[in-house]
C-alpha cells in the first residue's frame, strides 16, 4: 500500500519511521511519502494561507497549493482522506475499508480550515477521530494511518487482529505475563492451568464483563 501525506509540517510524521510501521516499510508492505504543501505555492514566500472572505478569526489554507499538491500524486485509483471534525467518526470498520485501497492520499488541513472549493474539485472523504477540534490534520492522519495499517496483509498477524477490542463487538479481555505474582497480585489460576478450553471460556466472560462495565453501548449494538 502506498500512502501519500500532504502537510505543511512534514516533521510531525517522524513516528511513522518507528516500531511496527517501520518494519512494514522495510519489508515493502507499506510506503509512506510525506509531501510539503508549501513546495506547490506560487507565492514567492511560499505562503499557503490567507484571510477568509467575509471576515472571521484566523487564516484559511489557500486552494491553489492544495490543488497542485493533490494533482501531483493523484491517479484514477487514489482514495483521498481529509481528517476533519465535520466527518463521520472513525472506527474499526472504516479502518478495514481503507486498508483495501492500494493508494491513499491524506490531506492535512491547518489553521482555521481550508478553502471550501477544494472539496468541489476533488472527491475527498472527511473523517473525524472524535468530537473535538485539534490544531491541524496531522495527528488525526497518524491515528487513522496507524489503525488502518494494522489490517494490511503482513503488517501484523491475523491472530492478533481477531482477539482485540471491537472485534465481535466486545472489548479485549485482560492479559498477563511473567512474573506470575507481583506486589501481592497473582495471575488468575485459569491462565496457568494449561486448559485451553477453560482459558477461552474465561477470556470470553472477561470480555463480556469489561464491555458491560465500560462500553455497554457496544452490547446494545
Amino acid at each position: 500500500m502506498k500512502i501519500d501525506i500532504l502537510t505543511l509540517f512534514p516533521e510531525m510524521f517522524s513516528p511513522l519511521n518507528s516500531s511496527i510501521l517501520k518494519r512494514a516499510v522495510d519489508n515493502g508492505i507499506l510506503e509512506f511519502n510525506v509531501i510539503n504543501i508549501r513546495d506547490f505555492s506560487l507565492d514567492k514566500h511560499k505562503k499557503c494561507d490567507d484571510y477568509p472572505f467575509g471576515g472571521g478569526a484566523g487564516m484559511l489554507m489557500s486552494v491553489q497549493p492544495l490543488y497542485d499538491a493533490i494533482k501531483s500524486v493523484k491517479d484514477e485509483n487514489s482514495k483521498i482522506v481529509f481528517p476533519s471534525p465535520r466527518g463521520k467518526v472513525f472506527n474499526q470498520g472504516k479502518a478495514k475499508e481503507l486498508s483495501k485501497y492500494n493508494h491513499l492520499i491524506f490531506v492535512c488541513g491547518h489553521y482555521e480550515g481550508v478553502d471550501e472549493r477544494i472539496f468541489q474539485l476533488f472527491d475527498m472523504e472527511e473523517i473525524s477521530i472524535g468530537d473535538y477540534v485539534l490544531t491541524g490534520g496531522e495527528l488525526p492522519s497518524m491515528v487513522i494511518i496507524d489503525c488502518l495499517s494494522r489490517f494490511v496483509d503482513g503488517v501484523i498477524s491475523k491472530e492478533s487482529l481477531e482477539s482485540e477490542s471491537f472485534e465481535n463487538g466486545l472489548l479485549e479481555y485482560p492479559q498477563y505475563t511473567r512474573p506470575a505474582e507481583f506486589m501481592g497480585l497473582s495471575v488468575p489460576d485459569v491462565l496457568l492451568s494449561g486448559n485451553h478450553q477453560e482459558v477461552d471460556k474465561w477470556r470470553r466472560e472477561q470480555s463480556l464483563r469489561k464491555t458491560a462495565n465500560t462500553r455497554s453501548d457496544l452490547l446494545d449494538e
